[in-house]
């Protein structure tokens, strides 16, 4: 929590609060509330030797009200609000980059980080529903991705660093605010639905900072979300997906993309230390756990379908054997092509073949449809062009064109 002092009693005597008061203004950078859970925060009040309540007035402010003044949280004491002030922010990542797509879609670019600092991403998919509008935000966990697999934009810009719990959050944060920008506070309402973390990243690498930012968004007092519609998906990390079940009840992904170990040990790298066995059996474990909610009456498969690769009717049966058991619905996702990527997208008539085949064997399979392409919202594709810091892209880059020139050669 940075470097904020600790009280450790409401009955401090008047010199010692003044003392805590003194050292906690002198700490060079003040302390970010943003990412909070309700817990530390109500330990953070309890040190200044406020009451814990403060906590969840604090978090309906930021989270459900959207205000970053402390001047305007009416409830709370003048005195307290002056002290937050000096010693607190709410601070979201810097916005660098929007763009709103004529179908709704709307893509972020914030940099995280001091200085000229790192880039991510985050999207805003909007989608009619029984229910109304929803609105499903896609959220990154990572700068950058260690995974590569051979697919992804991002994967091609290496990893940086993990994102932290404000970092995170931060994302869902703007990307209500900018619904209500020009809104009067009093009548401002959250306004995103859904939140997938499947942004840049692999969220169960950057394990704590992701569950903390997945309790907020269910936390009554800051987004009250339903667990079904939060969902985590994964590459397919066997240890975190067997912790997750312990720690919290959301909504699985599988970021599947092959249906057998040879051809997802090239698409997904991360398959050869968790192989497909393996992968599957966490799933059943975690659908297994006890959850008081439905979000674990199913996992969600992705599958992207790339043109000549993945997509033949061979792959569906044996996508159909692997998924046999595991209570799953599938999500077939058009591949949306990056400069220099060595796949294209399978047709549509293959995709629709596709699905026939896994429907008909009575699966739930939809085809996602294809959203902001003319602000290249597939995820890694629009910080891959406003900066890269690593070296993988000039490297796969050349690979690519390596290959080419040989099969140019032997044509």
């Amino acid at each position: 929590m940075s470097s904020v002092v600790v009280v450790s009693s409401e009955n401090v005597d008047e010199k010692q609060q003044s003392l805590t008061t003194s050292v906690v203004q002198a700490a060079d950078k003040k302390v970010n509330l943003l990412g909070m859970s309700r817990a530390e925060l109500e330990k953070f009040f309890e040190d200044l030797g406020e009451k814990k309540f403060r906590a969840s007035q604090v978090m309906k402010w930021i989270h459900q009200f959207f205000v970053t003044d402390f001047a305007e949280m009416s409830n709370i004491s003048g005195k307290l609000r002056e002290k937050l002030e000096k010693i607190c922010e709410i601070k979201a990542p810097e916005v660098v980059h929007r763009n709103y797509s004529k179908d709704g879609t709307r893509k972020w670019v914030f940099r995280v980080g001091d200085g000229e600092g790192s880039l991510v991403e985050t999207v805003l998919i909007p989608a009619e529903d029984k229910t109304g509008a929803r609105k499903t935000l896609c959220i990154s966990s990572q700068v950058g991705c260690a995974l590569d697999c051979s697919f992804c934009s991002t994967g091609k810009q290496g990893f940086q660093r993990d994102l932290t719990p404000a970092e995170i959050i931060g994302q869902l944060w703007m990307a209500n605010y900018s619904y209500m920008e020009d809104v009067p506070v009093a009548e401002r309402e959250r306004t995103v639905t859904n939140v997938v973390m499947m942004g840049m990243g692999e969220p169960l690498l950057n394990y704590d900072a992701v569950l903390s930012s997945m309790q907020l968004m269910l936390d009554d007092f800051a987004y009250g979300m339903s667990k079904r519609r939060v969902t985590l998906s994964t590459s397919g990390v066997v240890p975190k997906i067997d912790q997750l079940a312990q720690d919290i009840d959301v909504a699985l992904a599988i970021s599947l993309h092959a249906p057998n170990d040879e051809l997802r040990n090239e698409l997904v790298p991360i398959n050869k230390k968790y192989p497909l066995q393996q992968l599957i059996a966490a799933c059943q474990r975690y659908l297994a756990k006890d959850g008081n909610e439905s979000s674990r009456r199913h996992v969600t498969i992705e599958y992207v379908m790339l043109e000549g690769v993945n997509d033949h009717p061979e792959h569906a049966q044996q996508l159909l054997k692997l998924l046999k058991n595991l209570p799953s619905k599938i999500n077939l996702i058009p591949f949306n092509p990056f400069p220099h990527a060595p796949y294209g997208r399978s047709s549509r008539n293959r995709i629709i073949a596709f699905q026939k085949t896994l429907s008909d064997a009575g699966f739930v399979c939809t085809i996602r449809q294809t959203r902001g392409d003319d602000i290249d919202a597939a995820c890694g594709q629009l910080v891959g062009q406003v900066a890269d810091r690593t070296r993988r892209a000039e490297q796969w880059k050349k690979k690519v064109a390596q290959r080419q020139e040989i099969l140019r050669t032997q044509g």
